[in-house]
């Protein structure tokens, strides 16, 4: 078979949903949509999209279902748990959860934990790796100069740690420098002091191969709108006894195996973990585009990703006022991905003009990372101090921020030509549109803004209310 055509037929199973989207900008002018914000929320592969229009027909009821279509979704929902382990090769006897995303993963292992479980952590973990481990016995180490400086601090850690059961909780790649962490050494490090390992793999596992039985991986969380798929499911996958040794995070039907009003017979995993009416089309995505992935090669994608980010990085550097935020050498492995500020512009200020004026999406705030930026921004312990106070009364304080493009699967050369020619032409020229801080949301909006939303069959939120509003 030709060598073009196996390229062909590649590209063709990598294609996203709304690749080539037109937007309208404010200055009357429609254009092909950059999405350069693939670290938020991806949109899904094509093939996932087709999966899941082809098994809607035959969805139904999961597990206990005598019918036909619940028998075909029971195969359909299991054998994502396959598609999953082999993405990530986990072992045999790892337990596939199926949760909303990391997030719920992470609070579901926070709590199922044996309750003499010591958590170490570090400070510039996403949200989600941070805040369910208060509810626990837990220690954060500092945000870490060096990835010597983090082993260093977590052996310390380690060795000085008297607990009988402890857990390393502690991401792939950072959500807001793009840094890979020294997985391979903080797993042999954690497990020669008796400890086990969580990884957050969300911004991980789209971009870089992941061997669990490899590495000795023992828990992994990742998310279905990280991976291409983004239908509302996640997975926490890992070492069963853990999981099981108390009463499950949720409670409710499927959970079970005999119920009286006085006793409850809980069931085994990983039904014991997945109680109610499962995310069986969330679950058949993430499976498709596991399999979908892992037949293109993560591998190659990560290397073809890391060639663009290069290239990136050298034209970002010509532009003016540019300050690219980061922990460690820029030469340290990462994956695609650059928060960054612009001289003379809020963050905010830039995002709205790369949307209203280029359409470039971008992401701009802190990025649900706040101790890490408070450290990359060098705020003072007494501007931060002012900062909690005011929102505890109730004010909205602007927060010191940075903005971030990410990169994916859709991302090419041509879009980081974009991103960089509209970004020095802000910066030697401004903007060509009038814009305003929101009273609802704070952000700053083009001002009039004559870009019509798209035309879609479902309801469009009231201006003015909802949650932002609230």
């Amino acid at each position: 078979m030709p060598l073009a055509y196996d390229a062909r037929m590649q590209a063709e199973s990598l294609r996203l949903v709304g690749q080539d989207a037109q937007v309208p900008l404010v200055t009357g002018e429609t254009v092909r949509y950059v999405n350069l914000d693939y670290a938020a929320s991806t949109p899904p592969l094509q093939v996932v999209a087709d999966a899941v229009a082809e098994f809607l027909p035959w969805y139904s009821s999961v597990h206990r279902g005598a019918g036909y279509k619940s028998r075909a979704a029971t195969a359909a929902y299991e054998g994502a748990r396959e598609s999953v382990r082999a993405f990530v090769n986990a072992r045999d006897d790892d337990t596939i959860v199926f949760t909303r995303n990391t997030t719920d993963a992470i609070n579901l292992m926070a709590t199922a934990l044996p309750e003499t479980t010591r958590i170490i952590g570090f400070a510039g973990e996403h949200h989600a790796n941070l805040l369910p481990w208060k509810r626990c016995a837990a220690t954060f180490l500092p945000v870490a100069a060096s990835p010597a400086d983090l082993l260093e601090c977590l052996e310390e850690a380690l060795a000085d740690n008297q607990a009988d059961a402890t857990l390393v909780a502690i991401t792939g790649a950072s959500n807001v420098t793009g840094e890979l962490m020294p997985i391979v050494e903080v797993v042999a490090l954690a497990h020669r002091y008796g400890a086990r390992v969580l990884l957050d793999a969300a911004q991980l596992a789209p971009h870089a191969p992941i061997d669990m039985q490899a590495v000795g991986i023992d828990y992994l969380a990742m998310s279905g709108h990280k991976l291409y798929a983004p239908y509302g499911a996640g997975v926490l996958i890992g070492r069963a006894d853990w999981l099981t040794g108390g009463e499950p995070f949720l409670r409710g039907g499927g959970a079970v195996k005999l119920v009286t009003v006085d006793e409850v017979v809980w069931a085994e995993m990983p039904d014991r973990q997945e109680a109610g009416s499962p995310n069986v089309v969330g679950a058949v995505a993430m499976g498709v585009a596991c399999d979908a992935l892992r037949s293109a090669g993560m591998q190659r994608l990560a290397d073809d990703e890391h060639e663009l980010w290069s290239y990136a990085r050298d034209r970002f550097a010509t532009v003016p006022g540019w300050e690219h935020y980061r922990i460690w050498p820029v030469e340290h492995p990462r994956v695609g991905l650059f928060t960054f500020n612009l001289a003379g512009y809020g963050y905010d200020q830039v995002a709205a003009i790369l949307s209203a004026e280029y359409g470039i999406g971008v992401r701009h705030g802190c990025f649900c990372a706040h101790p890490l930026m408070i450290e990359l921004l060098h705020v003072e312990r007494g501007e931060a101090d002012s900062l909690i106070d005011a929102t505890k009364r109730g004010e909205h304080p602007r927060l010191p921020g940075a903005a971030r493009m990410s990169f994916g699967l859709g991302t090419t050369r041509e879009d980081v030509d974009r991103a960089a020619d509209a970004l020095a032409s802000i910066a030697e020229h401004g903007p060509r549109w009038r814009y305003q801080c929101s009273t609802i949301s704070g952000d700053c909006e083009p001002d009039p803004d004559p870009r019509p939303l798209p035309e879609l069959p479902l309801r469009y939120a009231t201006p003015g209310r909802g949650s932002e509003a609230s």
